[in-house]
């Protein structure tokens, strides 16, 4: 078997029509005979490539609509035949079936088709037969046969023939063979589901392969299946993402992602540590770093506006993992690549997730990732106290940053800058006792305040204007007593305890400003 085989012969029949007049003229004056069928065919001919319709080969009409032309002896004989083999050869001689020596199909749209309407004829019409049929001739053939089926392929093609002399190499063309398996799988799988309705097919395609897991004895991979998200930014210096610079800046990623106005996120395991909503970034990086110094070293760095060098200049003096943005200019740039391991990211900040899938012993779950957002239509006041439309934008964005943490979480901010963080813990009266002390801490660091009482704190807390977010109903009223010892001024939580009337009088009682809203948001 010869690595190289010679291109003769082409047959292209494509639904996307993007580059392939081009691609036809370049295999025109190469001397390639070209085969086409229905609307490609009309196309070639249009622009003067010498063509031949595909009823001409195979010396059969197309019939049903064009649902039958390449379904043929003639089409599968000149993709399936093993060229080394003297009977194949032979056989196609006896039957007069001519080589296809390279095809060129795309499929017709059924995706697109599905996303655009609810028509189930012209859904059904887009189930394409003889593309994948022909796709999977060739492809099985690779050994002797090049297909090709991404119009971004057609220059690779073009290099490969003009590199070779004409003719394309075994590397290539088991490459190119590989890539249409995959297409024809998706495809089908993407039928099937629409069928299926009961049925969930999770496929990918393998981005790298990592060093280790979330431990260095556990092996692990990134997988696409989309061209958006943290797994396609572009990574411009430093070592390679780990499985847990990955999963923390994904976290970062989409909590940045939650704001119109410039915004600051800092990560340490999959929790903020700090974050804050500002008018200007640099202002908004002081300050999300700031809520908490200490946990932002090693952390991840979202930041959802471009990094100047004024910025760039700030962030150089702290050591973190990754930083994500969606535009870095060249002087800032230069500043970061002064720390070599800094893993850099440039991020389209674009949220396609719509579901969410974690495995479990036996199996996974699948559920709808939560994008609720929230404004003021959404708070109902259930306390005699209330506050004002600025106070309310503080309680929507404390609920906003609360809806990213693990569960059960408290978050107190003031400012639009979170203060006080309690996370992950396993009941509520824990996570709002540890939120209210670290924010009564920061802002006793901040005032250059010590050995401060808990009337002191209360009056602190009360000056700065101090709003709490909860991810869930209140069982108790136990946690509003805690926000009151702190001085909290109003809450935001989701109602439905079978105790929110124990809870809003307590409110009442301690002169807190209760907000409720319908939806909980835990995060496991």
């Amino acid at each position: 078997m010869s690595n190289l085989q010679k291109i003769t012969r082409c047959l292209i029949s494509v639904s996307d029509k993007s580059g392939i007049v081009e691609m036809a003229k370049f295999l025109e004056e190469n001397n390639v005979e070209i085969i086409s069928t229905g609307g490609t065919y009309q196309l070639l001919q249009k622009n003067n490539i010498k063509v031949k319709e595909i009823s001409q080969f195979t010396n059969f009409p197309e019939i049903m609509d064009g649902r039958l032309k390449t379904l043929h002896p003639k089409v599968h004989g000149g993709l399936l035949t093993v060229m080394s083999d003297q009977q194949h050869l032979s056989q196609a001689n006896d039957n007069n079936i001519q080589q296809i020596d390279l095809l060129i199909v795309n499929l017709y749209p059924f995706v697109e088709t599905v996303a655009k309407t609810n028509d189930e004829a012209e859904i059904i019409e887009n189930i394409d037969i003889g593309g994948p049929a022909m796709v999977r001739s060739c492809a099985k053939n690779f050994a002797f046969k090049t297909v090709i089926n991404d119009v971004l392929d057609y220059q690779i093609l073009k290099d490969e023939l003009t590199k070779n002399d004409f003719a394309t190499s075994f590397e290539f063309r088991k490459k190119m063979a590989s890539k249409a398996f995959y297409v024809i799988a998706q495809y089908d799988l993407a039928i099937s589901q629409w069928f299926n309705k009961d049925q969930y097919f999770l496929t990918g395609n393998l981005k790298q392969h990592l060093r280790y897991g979330e431990n260095a004895h556990q092996k692990a991979g990134l997988y696409a299946n989309s061209n958006t998200g943290i797994v396609n930014a572009k990574q411009l210096q430093g070592k390679e993402l780990s499985y847990n610079n990955l999963n923390d800046a994904n976290c970062a990623y989409e909590l940045v992602l939650e704001f119109d106005k410039p915004a600051v996120v800092i990560v340490k395991h999959a929790n903020a540590c700090g974050v804050c909503v500002s008018d200007n970034i640099f202002d908004a990086y002081l300050q999300a770093f700031n809520a908490d110094s200490k946990s932002a070293f090693g952390g991840i760095l979202a930041i959802n506006q471009e990094i100047d060098e004024k910025l760039a200049k700030e962030i150089v003096g702290i050591f973190y993992e990754v930083i994500i943005a969606p535009k870095i200019s060249e002087s800032a740039l230069m500043i970061l690549q002064t720390k070599k391991n800094l893993r850099v990211l440039i991020a389209d900040f674009k949220n396609d997730i719509s579901s969410q899938i974690k495995s479990i012993s036996g199996g996974f779950l699948v559920q709808e990732q939560d994008l609720k957002n929230f404004d003021k239509k959404d708070l109902l006041q259930v306390s005699k106290n209330s506050v004002d439309d600025q106070e309310i934008e503080q309680l929507i964005f404390a609920m906003t940053v609360c809806k990213h943490q693990k569960s059960n979480a408290i978050v107190a901010v003031s400012n639009f800058q979170t203060i006080g963080l309690g996370i992950g813990q396993t009941n509520r009266v824990d996570a709002c006792e540890i939120a209210c002390s670290k924010a009564s801490q920061y802002l006793a660091k901040k005032n250059n305040l010590q050995n401060l009482s808990a009337d002191n704190y209360q009056d602190l807390m009360m000056k700065e204007q101090v709003y709490l977010a909860s991810d869930a109903f209140f069982p108790f009223a136990d946690n509003i007593e805690i926000a009151s010892k702190y001085g909290i001024k109003a809450i935001i939580a989701p109602k439905g305890s079978m105790r929110d009337n124990e809870v809003i009088a307590k409110a009442d009682e301690l002169g807190i400003a209760l907000y409720f809203i319908e939806t909980r948001h835990f995060k496991h």
